[in-house]
């Protein structure tokens, strides 16, 4: 039996519409995804980081004096409150082999404690949108910070004058990135901001939804995206790069992994049927650098193609975003430990702007699950 007025839904929700947003969507058939009305590939190859934040936070890209506005005003909130700071040397000793971000997740809640941070059904909307850019301001100095001292090295200081993907290379390694390593970093968070109701967004709304706080769903959010199924697969499909090792060896070590039923990290999507865009646009990235490591890729890239769609014919199996983002941050001197926070440091803009819409709706999220046990009311065994 069912709740009354329940109704039955795919697993995992798969395709099942269960809000309206403005704030963009995947169309998984044509290829294609977008950030509002635009193109998100598009805002990646022409636009700063800063812009689409704008752009997801406020509806709109800035024109030249917005633009100077929001980066002077997002890059006031770099910095850490000292009560935070004081206690983030304890949170990474804690994490230890879990990394940054199982410490985002701690270190999100102080900061949201510290900076008094109200339930968003007891907050107006400049309120909440206030509350979001700090939080989306603190995220990269967190978790830099949080890597470092795992490292056993000073977290580094943000600097207010430089651009958000140019601060965060600056925090994590220390000195100043070159510009084009800086503009590919870019490029790539631009292209993680958002991708439709992802498991980690969805969390996000659904805490939303009942009126908790920012600092909250975000920590949910942060939740959802460390599991290997969702965001934590760069690092393993730089894995699989090392594990095949040479030319010679990919179509005998896919052919082994694929009829062994395994999962190969970084090709296949739950939503593309054709051709990953942001894969697209991170192999462009990777080859505007060049390399072995490149060239490597893009030969696995084919032939492991080739070889699930004989193993697997009509699944439309391609290289999804996490291939080509580990070459990337591979090659513009991200620690692997990083690759997933990295991603989390981008989508916490998209995140935000989901709560932000979220908390415009009083409608707690509350769906219903079909009980599937022995069938009740049993007598309860004496004690």
């Amino acid at each position: 039996m069912q709740s009354d007025q329940a109704t039955d839904v795919p697993r995992g929700l798969a395709g099942v519409v269960v809000t309206d947003t403005a704030l963009g969507d995947v169309r998984g058939q044509e290829g294609f995804y977008h950030y509002r009305q635009y193109s998100a590939v598009e805002l990646a190859k022409s636009r700063a980081f800063e812009d689409v934040w704008h752009l997801m936070c406020h509806g709109a890209l800035p024109d030249a004096a917005g633009r100077a506005e929001f980066t002077a005003r997002t890059a006031a909130l770099r910095r850490l409150p000292d009560d935070v700071k004081a206690v983030l040397p304890a949170v990474a000793r804690s994490c230890g082999a879990s990394g940054p971000l199982a410490g985002l997740r701690t270190a999100l809640t102080l900061h949201g404690a510290s900076a008094g941070l109200q339930p968003l059904y007891d907050t107006d909307p400049e309120r909440r949108r206030g509350d979001a850019l700090a939080l989306c301001a603190a995220v990269p100095t967190l978790l830099t910070a949080l890597y470092r001292l795992g490292q056993g090295l000073e977290p580094v200081e943000p600097r207010e004058d430089l651009p958000y993907a140019a601060n965060y290379l600056y925090m994590l390694i220390g000195s100043v990135p070159e510009p084009r390593r800086a503009r590919a970093i870019e490029r790539y968070l631009i292209s993680t901001v958002d991708h439709g109701f992802n498991a980690s967004t969805f969390t996000a709304r659904v805490i939303a939804s009942t009126g908790a706080d920012l600092a909250a769903c975000l920590t949910g959010a942060v939740g959802a995206l460390s599991g290997p199924l969702h965001g934590g697969a760069p690092s393993r499909a730089l894995d699989t790069l090392d594990a095949i090792g040479t030319v010679d060896r990919i179509e005998p070590w896919i052919r082994e992994r694929v009829l062994a039923g395994e999962r190969i990290m970084g090709f296949g999507h739950p939503v593309y049927r054709t051709e990953d865009p942001r894969s697209r646009m991170l192999r462009e990235i990777a080859q505007e650098f060049g390399g072995p490591l490149v060239d490597f890729a893009v030969q696995v890239e084919a032939r492991v193609e080739a070889v699930l769609a004989e193993l697997k014919p009509g699944r439309e199996l391609h290289t999804n975003v996490e291939f080509y983002a580990g070459v990337v941050m591979e090659l513009c001197g991200l620690p692997r430990a990083m690759f997933t926070p990295t991603f989390a440091a981008a989508r916490a803009v998209g995140w935000s702007a989901h709560i932000l819409e979220q908390a415009a709706d009083s409608k707690i999220i509350r769906p219903a699950a079909r009980y599937a046990g022995p069938p009740p009311p049993q007598p309860v065994p004496a004690g």
